[in-house]
């Protein structure tokens, strides 16, 4: 609490001054923040309500997109092409040449997006069940993917594509009526890039150094002359002091064990390269790839951007109807913003409203995914919403999109496949909170328990009939059972007759997916469901509507 204590700031009469945690002396900003009820510390933070839109939605798609899609080789490929001996080094070598030639600028500059169609995806996500949409604004490659006015050169609309990224997601949500979601990644850019400040260490080019020193004077009779690649890549700072290995980044990532910490200029640059976007595209809800807010603790910039956030959202609405999520949070911050687990479920029912954010294959499109045909299937999306939202929680899937700006016919069938289960199923997803308890069966003791910031999907055994998920809206009981009961039989223990749990009487049961009531036992340790002879579609999750 000491450090909190100390980045508590009282706001100043003159918008735009504070006092800074780096420097402890004033300085004007660019975009003050929107002054109001909420003040930028956890304890004001924390007042903070998580609006029923996104509690009601449970199930949203992201496009996880920008130039690091345009080669089609997996994630971080902006820090891997700079690994001498990596697969993404060897890649980029053959495909585009040597990183002190060709570096990440250079695959900005080749990226065009020109089969990008943001309506025609959005439309697809929204008639497969999304309820919301959410764009990436910007990666740790440090790119706007917007109009920014404070990366006025390093932005989407000025190179690359040439084109508003953000700007045409948002419209193409706001026409299909979805709430309009933004991914924030470019706080860790001053430590994610130091890769390009290094050379071969064998080989042709052995202590050439790749491109992440240059500087503007640099660029005489190149693409970029008159640009400066240090507005991009930021490594005029020394390296961080541990770990040895630049590439575990992963422990530095809230800005402890030797990291380099960002410089102020940095920090309020981003700072309001974040506002502008908010001001600009008026999103809905904010996604930040952060240990709780960015660059918390060595600054409250995040503070200043999520109070912003939520008194501009509390003028408009008169009630805060912002989501803001971030990651690794302790109980305070779970108040105050929504915790987000990547890649990982709780295994418990949450108090408070969260959110797991997943994606079909990598997080940026990765052409050997496709090739081997390693997308996760619909069964597993569709297995992992039911128990997400069984336990207070929300998925958000990433549909990986090729830099052309398409995604491919394997994405779009799985998609396609989710609205089938969706179209059947979603009156037990949409609007439903969580009942007694989550659910039973052997899975759950299986599951792995979370690491990090999440990781633990995909670690337990598989679903099968006897695994049952709960959830509830109005008097009706939703009872899904995980896979289809080969005996005829599906038996769920928590609904007999003795258990604790079970309060009133059933009067009937119905097959959700097909309408069909369906005859049943209860006895005084089970409830026996007798189900059809004949599977309906997507039967490898069958809700049960228990009245």
């Amino acid at each position: 609490m000491d450090r909190r204590n100390a980045l508590k700031l009282g706001v100043s009469a003159l918008a735009g001054l504070y006092l800074s945690p780096l420097l402890g002396q004033s300085t004007i900003l660019n975009t003050p923040a929107f002054k109001g009820f909420f003040e930028p510390n956890w304890d004001s933070l924390s007042k903070y309500q998580v609006p029923d839109w996104f509690r009601d939605a449970k199930f949203g798609m992201w496009a996880h997109w920008g130039p690091q899609c345009e080669p089609e080789a997996g994630d971080w490929y902006g820090r891997g092409m700079y690994q001498e001996g990596s697969r993404q080094y060897k890649f980029h070598v053959e495909k585009y040449g040597h990183p002190s030639k060709f570096g990440f600028k250079d695959i900005i500059n080749v990226w065009k997006a020109d089969n990008w169609n943001p309506e025609e995806l959005v439309n697809l996500y929204k008639n497969s069940g999304a309820k919301y949409f959410m764009a990436m604004a910007n990666h740790h490659d440090n790119l706007d993917l917007y109009d920014s006015k404070y990366q006025p050169n390093w932005n989407s609309t000025k190179m690359g594509p040439k084109k508003d990224i953000i700007g045409g997601w948002e419209k193409a949500a706001r026409k299909a009526g979805l709430p309009f979601a933004v991914s924030v990644h470019a706080a860790h850019a001053w430590n994610w890039f130091d890769t390009s400040q290094g050379a071969d260490k064998d080989g042709a080019f052995a202590g050439v150094p790749y491109d992440g020193k240059l500087t503007k004077v640099d660029g005489k009779g190149t693409w970029w002359e008159g640009l400066d690649p240090q507005d991009l890549y930021v490594q005029n700072h020394p390296l961080s002091t541990k770990p040895s290995d630049r590439s575990s980044v992963h422990s530095q990532w809230d800005w402890k064990d030797g990291a380099s910490i960002p410089s102020e200029r940095y920090i309020e640059k981003f700072h309001d390269r974040a506002i502008d976007l908010i001001d600009k595209y008026n999103p809905d809800m904010i996604y930040f790839d952060d240990t709780a807010v960015p660059l918390w603790p060595v600054s409250d910039a995040g503070l200043r951007i999520t109070a912003h956030m939520y008194n501009k959202s509390l003028q408009k609405n008169n009630a805060v109807q912002a989501v803001i999520t971030g990651k690794i949070l302790d109980e305070q911050q779970k108040k105050a913003i929504v915790w987000d687990i990547e890649k990982g479920q709780s295994n418990a029912i949450e108090p408070l409203p969260w959110q797991t954010d997943t994606c079909l294959g990598n997080w940026h499109y990765d052409r050997d995914v496709y090739n081997r045909k390693r997308y996760k299937s619909a069964k597993t999306v569709i297995h992992t919403l039911i128990d997400v939202v069984s336990k207070n929680g929300n998925l958000m899937l990433n549909i990986p999109v090729r830099g052309d700006g398409s995604i491919d016919e394997l994405e779009r069938d799985i998609v396609t496949e989710i609205g089938v289960w969706m179209k059947l199923n979603s009156k037990s997803i949409y609007g439903t909170r969580p009942w007694k308890i989550f659910g039973e069966g052997p899975q759950q003791e299986s599951a792995g328990a979370l690491t990090a910031q999440g990781f633990n999907e995909g670690k337990g055994k598989p679903y099968t009939s006897e695994d049952i998920r709960f959830a509830q809206k109005d008097k009706t009981l939703y009872t899904t059972v995980m896979a289809w009961p080969e005996s005829g039989t599906a038996i769920i223990k928590s609904l007999g007759k003795s258990s604790p749990h079970h309060t009133d009487k059933i009067t009937q049961i119905k097959l959700v997916s097909t309408g069909e009531k369906l005859k049943f036992k209860q006895n005084s340790d089970t409830l026996e469901v007798y189900f059809p002879s004949q599977k309906p579609e997507a039967s490898y999750a069958n809700v049960l509507e228990i009245i």
